[in-house]
């Protein structure tokens, strides 16, 4: 029962760094919610996401939104406040719900993501998007996601039966904030963050943890988005505080400074002070949309 109580008081914590605690405002933004739309089954349960489409600027371009904070995704977690800076250029932002810890565990998370994009570029023509210009965005456990799916995103397979599963999960730019990146090295060389340490409270995301050395670090990086930088990685902002406890900015530093190191277009916008998350972290959205239109549409700044 106390492990129980646990877990709830990190969901909601986790969704107040998701909903940053503020009102969500109705959008002025003319658009359409497709609710529930199911892009997956697994043991029984329904894989969702809630997609807004812009009602007369859609420019043709897709942002998956990663609901998700602590490995945690719950559909009451959409913020319109965050999904605004993008309907209002004219973006489609597809709001994907993923299988919660503790239930289902980091890799099998990851799948479902991979899924999510599969079926959204499946889908591309029925829901008005370029299946080649597709972006994603998210925050914490949703920032590490992004990223998960920036650098190993990857063809389908050929020869699957279900025709989405031949969709390939890349993308082509990623805007992210405050995602964890390497769990091997988490603040500084050497520190295992496995559901230990700092990440302790989030133990059940990462499952029974190996205790075999070599298979503990093969695990560690299988879901360090870190290790699978290529010179391919899809241009990648990251936007993370440098007072931030839970997820340290030497995450961030570290990532980008492998990927400028392999030729790669990455950068970080450092918020001076900041924690996990802070008051007016919509407003940062409006970042994440200037490198989308410059990255997906051409823009150049300032032109929306």
């Amino acid at each position: 029962m106390k492990k129980l109580f646990l877990l709830v008081a990190i969901f909601l914590a986790t969704l107040v760094v998701l909903t940053n605690a503020i009102a969500q405002p109705a959008s002025t933004n003319s658009f359409a919610r497709e609710e529930d739309v199911i892009y997956g089954r697994k043991f029984g349960t329904a894989l969702t996401m809630d997609v807004f489409q812009p009602e007369k600027t859609n420019n043709g371009v897709g942002i998956i939104f990663v609901v998700s904070g602590g490995w945690f995704s719950a559909r009451e977690a959409i913020n319109m406040t965050f999904i605004n800076p993008f309907i209002k250029r004219g973006y489609t932002v597809f709001a994907v719900v993923h299988g919660s810890q503790p239930k289902f565990k980091i890799p099998e998370i990851m799948n479902d993501m991979n899924r999510s994009v599969r079926f959204i570029r499946f889908n591309a023509k029925k829901f008005g998007v370029d299946a080649s210009r597709l972006g994603v965005t998210g925050g914490s456990a949703g920032g590490h996601l992004s990223l998960i799916l920036g650098t190993q995103g990857a063809n389908g397979s050929t020869g699957a039966s279900d025709p989405v599963d031949r969709e390939s999960s890349a993308v082509q730019c990623v805007a992210c904030f405050f995602p964890p990146t390497d769990f091997l090295n988490y603040g500084k060389p050497g520190e295992v963050a496995l559901g230990e340490n700092v990440l302790k409270a989030f133990s059940p995301a990462f499952g029974e943890s190996p205790t075999n050395a070599e298979a503990k670090i093969e695990f560690g990086k299988k879901i360090s988005p870190i290790y699978s930088i290529t010179s391919n990685l899809p241009p990648t902002l990251i936007i993370h505080g440098d007072g931030d406890k839970l997820v340290p900015i030497q995450q961030a530093q570290t990532f980008v400074e492998a990927a400028k190191k392999v030729g790669a277009n990455a950068e970080l916008i450092t918020k001076s002070g900041k924690g996990h998350g802070w008051k007016d972290t919509a407003d940062d959205f409006e970042s994440c949309a200037d490198w989308f239109d410059a990255h997906l549409r051409g823009l150049k700044s300032g032109k929306k």
